[in-house]
């Protein structure tokens, strides 16, 4: 808890700052490379758990060892858990690369820990999904911060022996007290997100089934909004059994301390299925929150050679295609669905919720200058009102 406080309160100086900067940011001071060089025999990368794999949890994924044979660059691995974990690790320095969710990427862009990207360096830009070549969470004033990597709902996780065969539809499960099919109570067997993002969880829940509101963006909540997602957090906290962040941790849970529901990543569902274990995901009748990664290059990269040769490979359709199967998500390469260069299959994207991409909310970083109201409440209040949360006040 005294890491998270520590973090927040980074995150909270910064934040207050970080809108205008964004607003009013000016053609950019850093020099991109024109050509890409002979690598530096390294590459340093903050990412996602499952992202990155080399063959250590399974041996048929694996998309590190051939690029290190072929390049030279040696690839090095620090996990994060949250968004925010990310943004505090690249504040640090030290790293080349991070694959940012969209509540980080604007937050780097505008602290300016990040880099614009030359496309034209990396032949397979081409090839990346329209819909995310100009995303705004990686594009500002029409400059490119990164790379898309991949993208996805966040998923209803729930235990199939709990629900039988009959699967939820609502995340009314781990908002609001009630029995479960076994007849026992939610209490205590649910976890929520141990992230300030979470709060939109909350408001795109009540965008469903309090439309009085006039919620029109669970990342853009005005005052009167914004307390009543905090109310439902705090009803919520009495469920919760514990907070999440580390999903081989909440995986163990799921296996060894009685949880039966909780929001969480496609990624945790397929390695829990493929252990044998009682689980499955929904997207539930209110919809989902999700995220768009994008690999971006931190400002102070020491390895900038190795650093585009990854960014080159990460658009594989090969890679594409086998971490598409290993994440549970969807591809930044639609080729990847169907060229079978991979495992995954046209059927396996559309399952992946390939076709659904309008219908996610994708993570972005809330800030008071909103389009869809007048003011909102800022990332800050965020991080500081849901470790209050945490805390039961």
């Amino acid at each position: 808890m005294r890491k998270y406080i520590q973090g927040a309160f980074r995150q909270f100086c910064f934040l207050m700052i970080a809108p205008l900067l964004i607003a009013f940011a000016g053609p950019s001071a850093f020099a991109q490379l024109t050509k890409v060089g002979k690598g530096e025999g390294r590459v340093d990368i903050v990412a996602w758990p499952g992202y990155i794999e080399r063959g250590e949890t399974m041996k048929e994924f694996d998309w590190v060892t051939k690029f290190e044979e072929a390049t030279g660059c040696m690839v090095k691995v620090k996990t994060a858990n949250t968004s925010d974990e990310m943004v505090a690790l690249m504040n640090e320095g030290g790293f080349d690369l991070v694959t940012a969710s969209g509540d980080a990427s604007l937050r780097l862009i505008a602290g300016k820990r990040v880099q614009p990207i030359n496309t034209s360096l990396i032949p397979s830009w081409s090839t990346v999904d329209e819909r995310l070549k100009n995303a705004p969470w990686h594009t500002v004033n029409g400059v490119h911060y990164g790379t898309p990597y991949m993208w996805g709902p966040n998923v209803l996780m729930y235990n199939k022996n709990v629900f039988g065969d009959k699967p939820p539809t609502s995340w009314n499960v781990v908002f609001e007290p009630m029995n479960l099919p076994d007849g026992k109570p939610n209490e205590g067997r649910v976890q929520a997100y141990d992230g300030p993002i979470h709060v939109a969880d909350a408001a795109n829940y009540l965008m469903y089934h309090k439309p009085e509101l006039g919620i029109k963006s669970p990342y853009e909540l005005n005052q009167e909004q914004y307390a009543a997602a905090l109310d439902l957090l705090r009803q919520q906290r009495k469920l919760v059994s514990r907070y999440w962040h580390d999903a081989f941790i909440q995986m163990d849970d799921f296996k060894n301390e009685g949880m039966v529901a909780s929001g969480s990543w496609p990624f945790q569902v397929n390695l829990l299925a493929s252990e044998k274990q009682p689980v499955a995901s929904v997207i539930p009748v209110e919809g989902a929150t999700g995220w768009a990664d994008t690999t971006m290059m931190h400002a102070d990269s020491e390895h900038p050679n190795c650093a585009y040769m990854w960014m080159e490979h990460s658009l594989a359709s090969n890679l594409q295609s086998d971490l598409s199967v290993w994440f549970g998500a969807n591809p930044a390469v639609p080729a990847a669905c169907t060229d079978g260069r991979g495992m995954q299959t046209a059927e396996g994207c559309t399952l992946n919720g390939l076709d659904d991409f309008e219908k996610i909310k994708f993570w972005t970083t809330p800030v008071s200058r909103c389009k869809s109201q007048d003011e909102c409440v800022p990332y800050y209040r965020w991080v500081s009102d849901y470790i209050g949360v945490i805390g039961g006040r």
